[in-house]
């Protein structure tokens, strides 16, 4: 390239790493040469040089769930706007394969990386991502987790979650002060951090209510998906009397899948059965569904900021929750007695 603009080889790096006061001429010789030879930075070269671009890494659970989608929109909006670069990692749930996108992100040196799913919060899960935030702290980038709970205020991560048990309460209250008593939870998950939050809140709003809590009414699910909450629901109505007036459901896909079993068997939601989910997703519109409303985006965008002001401040990692509220539709109606 320097050959073809007929300049030399110190003048070309400087002109495309953008730090270099060259003539309008030379910089537009410079740049025809890079289009008529197409020419594209290693990026390998580049990162020995120290003069890599600076990224921001999102690894998730998968692409296509929306819930994930949408907080991956959040974080690379957030990034774009920092001028930084994106890069997207998906583990399919494999705590192996999350850990080798780690280290992957690791290499790459991103700035930040950022885990958005729902996990098994014990000590194991504890002592991994430990390890992983002092990894990453140790070569100045940050680890950020994302719909997770915090790891400690000796541990150098940075942790952005929704107020999931808040958002069950409400769910629950909405429920209860419709005459609801028999309310079904379905998606619990025991052990899981996410699920956890929402049973807990369900389970709250039972007792400020006088509500006595049935243990029957909580069923457990193997993943939080559409045809987990339509088998669940299937099975319910199939292996004895119905015994509940509404389904607080721990996600919009439950609820979806809930819906449609519940017609099969000839009843109808509102009329037979209220419901209420959780999300806020497409899905929810479409059932006309009351649910929580979740802040996709603005987690993926407060996670990249707040990665971004602690790796400049320092301190004590920041812990935020960021608020939910219930959107009211028409899937609840009064009990009638």
């Amino acid at each position: 390239m320097a050959d073809r603009a007929g300049v030399s080889i110190a003048t070309v790096s400087r002109i495309l790493t953008g730090d270099y006061p060259a003539s309008p001429a030379t910089r537009r010789r410079v740049m025809r040469a890079v289009e008529e030879l197409d020419y594209v930075a290693n990026a390998h070269a580049r990162a020995l040089a120290g003069t890599s671009a600076k990224s921001i890494a999102i690894v998730l659970n998968s692409v296509i769930s929306p819930h994930y989608a949408h907080v991956a929109q959040g974080v690379e909006a957030q990034t774009a706007v920092e001028g930084r670069l994106c890069l997207i990692g998906t583990t399919g749930g494999d705590p192996e394969r999350e850990l080798a996108m780690v280290k992957f992100m690791r290499e790459q040196h991103a700035e930040a990386v950022i885990l958005v799913g729902n996990v098994i919060a014990d000590e194991k899960y504890r002592q991994r991502m430990s390890q992983y935030a002092h990894a990453l702290a140790a070569i100045g980038s940050r680890l950020v987790l994302c719909g997770r709970p915090p790891l400690g205020p000796d541990v150098p991560a940075v942790a952005v979650e929704y107020d999931n048990a808040g958002g069950a309460f409400a769910a629950t209250s909405h429920l209860l002060s419709a005459g609801h008593e028999r309310i079904l939870c379905l998606g619990h998950r025991p052990g899981y951090s996410t699920a956890a939050g929402r049973v807990a809140g369900y389970r709250r709003a039972l007792a400020a209510h006088r509500v006595p809590h049935d243990p029957a009414l909580e069923v457990e699910v193997g993943t939080l998906e559409w045809h987990e909450g339509y088998r669940m629901m299937k099975e319910r109505l199939t292996t004895g009397p119905r015994d509940f007036t509404a389904v607080f459901a721990l996600n919009d896909l439950i609820a979806g899948g809930a819906c449609r079993a519940l017609t099969e068997h000839g009843l109808g939601v509102p009329d037979d059965v209220s419901m209420v989910g959780f999300d806020d997703l497409q899905s929810s519109l479409d059932l006309n569904l009351t649910t929580v409303h979740l802040p996709h985006e603005e987690v993926g965008r407060t996670a990249v900021r707040l990665a971004l002001e602690h790796e400049a401040r320092g301190g004590t990692p920041p812990h935020v929750v960021l608020g939910t509220h219930l959107v009211v539709r028409d899937s609840v109606r009064p009990r009638v007695p």
